[in-house]
């Protein structure tokens, strides 16, 4: 069904302004944009991180779902228990209502810590669906490199100096590697696209299993950027394909969204800070390095969708 701008506009939003997320938060905007999307209730698990921090500091929160917090690695088995529990309700006869099941997590708490119960979900199949706000480090405790941050990125853990620049090492593709795993519905979509997101939140929820979508989220301090740029920077990485637009549904692989003109990746990188040492002379090689990874997973992406063609 496509996406009528002027019905969202009118509901209310279950993530109420007035948190102490950061001005430009890119997992702010995404949870707005997710929780629109879907016309049933809603209960949501929340992985300690920026999210869970910012919105819920006692006694106040800012969220009009029922909610759950547990730990930085479980929201995965958190909202596990509680989808369970609902379907023994239901077998019984006790409640009748259909319920939606979301987690939230960051990079750290998905990626990283959260990996062994994110996986366990799936395989078991609840009927959930586990979004990852990825910001690609540990912004909540101070800027430290997860398995998220990309090549060369400097962080607090992976500073630019004499010896190193940035980070060492690829970004895992968890996107990729939960589809493997053979959940009913993956994707990966950007906060700069509100209606690509939209339509495969809405799909992932009306899906009979475990469900996975994965949202560049761009943290302003993190990221050293303008807080007014954030949209703008995860539209950078979608044309310049550093962060391609696809789904992944009962092993199909499909790409959504195909750039016009593919953009280089200095695009993107340029207006981030944590990038700024890649654009010194020395550093020129680092940027071909990174450019031919994206172009490599770009290729491998289509070859993997012109497969179900």
């Amino acid at each position: 069904m496509p996406v009528n701008i002027k019905e969202l506009s009118k509901k209310e939003d279950r993530l109420t302004g007035g948190h102490r997320l950061c001005a430009g938060c890119g997992a702010s905007i995404a949870v707005r944009q997710i929780l629109l999307a879907i016309d049933k209730p809603v209960v949501v698990a929340n992985a300690t991180g920026c999210l869970e921090v910012a919105t819920t500091i006692y006694p106040y929160t800012a969220w009009k779902t029922p909610w759950i917090h547990s730990a930085f690695e479980n929201a995965a088995s958190t909202i596990s228990g509680v989808e369970a529990a609902y379907q023994s309700l239901k077998r019984q006869g006790k409640i009748t209502e259909d319920i939606a099941f979301l987690a939230f997590g960051g990079d750290g708490g998905t990626y990283d810590i959260g990996f062994q119960a994110l996986s366990g979900a799936m395989e078991r199949n609840h009927k959930i669906l586990y979004i990852c706000y990825d910001n690609e480090a540990y912004m909540n405790t101070g800027i430290q490199r997860s398995s998220a941050t990309p090549p060369a990125a400097w962080t607090t853990t992976t500073p630019v100096g004499k010896v190193r620049a940035g980070k060492l090492g690829r970004k895992k593709d968890i996107t990729a590697s939960i589809a493997e795993q053979g959940a009913v519905y993956v994707a990966q979509a950007s906060i700069s696209n509100f209606r690509d997101l939209i339509e495969k939140v809405r799909k992932a929820v009306s899906m009979n299993g475990a469900t996975f979508i994965n949202v560049l989220s761009p943290c302003p301090r993190g990221w050293r950027t303008d807080t007014s740029e954030t949209v703008n920077i995860a539209r950078l990485a979608v044309e310049t394909c550093f962060w391609p637009l696809y789904e992944v549904e009962n092993g199909k692989w499909k790409i959504n969204y195909i750039p016009r003109q593919k953009l280089p990746i200095t695009e993107y990188l340029k207006p981030q800070g944590r990038f700024a040492h890649l654009f010194r002379p020395e550093n020129v090689q680092l940027l071909e390095e990174i450019q031919k990874e994206v172009d490599a997973k770009w290729e491998l992406l289509q070859k993997k969708a012109q497969l179900f063609q």
